[in-house]
């Protein structure tokens, strides 16, 4: 079901009064509401696949009972590793079996030998990616004795299978949301107002930005060989807008859907394209992975506390498993690659922590420096995401190529003035909201009434008239 379909249109509504108006007088039933409710949102893909979460949830639960009977260190350490293998052992198999076969008879086929194991016809479930890293972070946190493992199996449920952040997170942490089911919900007329706003933002990135993108990008990458350099600069771009509209704008969606049922999810994205290095750019970029990463790998591996060597272990290590995260494709581990070859020199000259505020707090305009600062965050950003959608590792270097090798200060042949017009007036209003947690939330609030509304009549139709065109699955739902 997707956030911007009739579908979800129809359902958030009844899911909303069922929740508000029927079982609001017992915690306990609004939490188990919340369960069916996920479920349904969930097997709307392909029911199939429900009984893995259940399963993964159980799992879950049970070892952090078990874990609040033992204090046997050997035994916590078993039944912690249990988890992590029951989880990371069916997201292994559904999203990396092929890729580790198909790599294993390349590498024997170099050496001469012809192997034939068998591959399958895999389909990867829907949010395994996420929702295995959160029920993750609950298994971890009671064994290192950073939370109490809950005995309520109906908040545990609703906090693995949280509809609004199930397929594309952010990815909470038991810490964070779990007590949230807890603790009796009120209905806030501000509070919901708010999220209806962060709604609205979300599918208009989604909707008028993203999707519209995804078209010509598609049509780029797709036949770049037929395109001048110039033009396949325009592909990047649109790839770069379209992935950040879409990810981000899902995140707005779900952030904004958790508010309307009185639960506050973490900020997923800082405007992360106003970045002045590459440091910045992912302390804004996809939050909930990057901390989650930094909490449970990072850190336990050392982090910065050793010496220069350790570090830069530390750092490789984190950003080649962040790009195999996202995909079991070579071009997504070379775009973890790159990024820790970006990163490592801010990290050698102890500079990776330079810029912890928001770029031009006090003035409307960033200072040349700045704006300098901001272009090549930006230009190395594109250049990276150009592994992240090209179709093969092959694919990327001749794309690379082809951008200098004839006509890059040409005019392009595909250059859609409304669209580029859109992003430029999308990325302005970004720019205005970039201390807020999301671009509306404070801009117009306090405005004119008739000025206020009729903007956000102008992004509801421009939402509707787009939406007849194309509907692109949100590009994370793959991962």
């Amino acid at each position: 079901m997707f956030f911007n379909s009739l579908d979800f249109a129809v359902f958030l509504p009844i899911v909303f009064m069922l929740y508000w108006f029927v079982t609001n007088k017992n915690l306990r039933l609004q939490n188990a509401l919340i369960v069916a409710a996920s479920y349904v949102f969930y097997c709307w893909w392909d029911w199939r696949f429900l009984a893995l979460i259940i399963f993964s949830s159980l799992v879950d639960y049970c070892i952090g009972r078990f874990l609040t009977q033992e204090e046997r260190t050997p035994w916590r350490k078993l039944y912690l590793w249990l988890s992590i293998l029951v989880n990371l052992g069916f997201l292994g198999f559904f999203k990396y079996y092929n890729f580790f076969i198909d790599n294993f008879i390349e590498a024997f086929s170099f050496f001469g030998a012809s192997i034939q194991p068998n591959t399958l016809n895999i389909i990867l479930p829907v949010g395994i990616s996420f929702y295995t890293f959160q029920t993750l972070s609950y298994t971890i946190d009671v064994y290192k004795r950073k939370l109490e493992p809950t005995q309520d199996i109906v908040s545990f449920l609703a906090f693995v299978s949280f509809f609004p952040q199930l397929v594309a997170g952010p990815i909470e942490r038991a810490t964070d949301l779990l007590p949230q089911f807890y603790k009796k919900r009120e209905f806030h007329y501000s509070k919901a107002v708010d999220g209806c706003r962060q709604i609205l933002w979300g599918l208009f990135k989604k909707v008028v930005i993203a999707d519209q993108c995804a078209q010509y990008a598609n049509d780029i990458f797709n036949n770049s060989t037929g395109y001048s350099g110039s033009t396949l600069v325009m592909g990047a771009l649109f790839f770069t807008f379209q992935i950040y509209g879409d990810f981000s704008g899902y995140s707005d969606i779900a952030i904004g859907t958790s508010r309307l049922f009185g639960f506050d999810l973490k900020q997923n994205f800082a405007t992360p394209y106003f970045s002045r290095d590459i440091a910045e750019f992912w302390r804004r970029w996809h939050i909930s992975l990057s901390t989650w990463f930094r909490d449970y790998l990072y850190i336990p591996l050392g982090g910065s506390r050793g010496g220069t060597w350790m570090k830069v272990r530390n750092t490789f290590i984190i950003f080649l498993v962040s790009g195999f995260w996202h995909g079991a494709n070579w071009t997504f581990i070379i775009w973890g690659l790159l990024n820790a070859i970006y990163f490592l020199p801010l990290l050698l000259t102890k500079r990776n922590r330079n810029h912890l505020g928001v770029v031009a707090t006090n003035s409307y305009l960033p200072s040349l420096k700045e704006g300098l600062s901001m272009l090549g965050t930006f230009g190395i950003t594109v250049f990276a995401w150009i592994f992240f959608r090209a179709n093969s590792l092959g694919h990327a270097m001749v794309y690379i190529e082809d951008i200098f090798s004839t006509g890059l200060f040409a005019l392009p042949e595909i250059r859609p003035s409304d669209l580029i017009v859109t992003i430029i007036i999308f990325m302005s209003v970004e720019w205005l909201g970039r201390r807020d947690k999301y671009a509306l939330e404070n801009i117009l609030v306090r405005r004119y009434r008739v000025i206020k509304w009729s903007f956000y009549l102008l992004l509801f139709a421009l939402i509707l008239v787009y939406s007849n065109e194309s509907t692109q699955e949100f590009i994370y739902f793959q991962f």
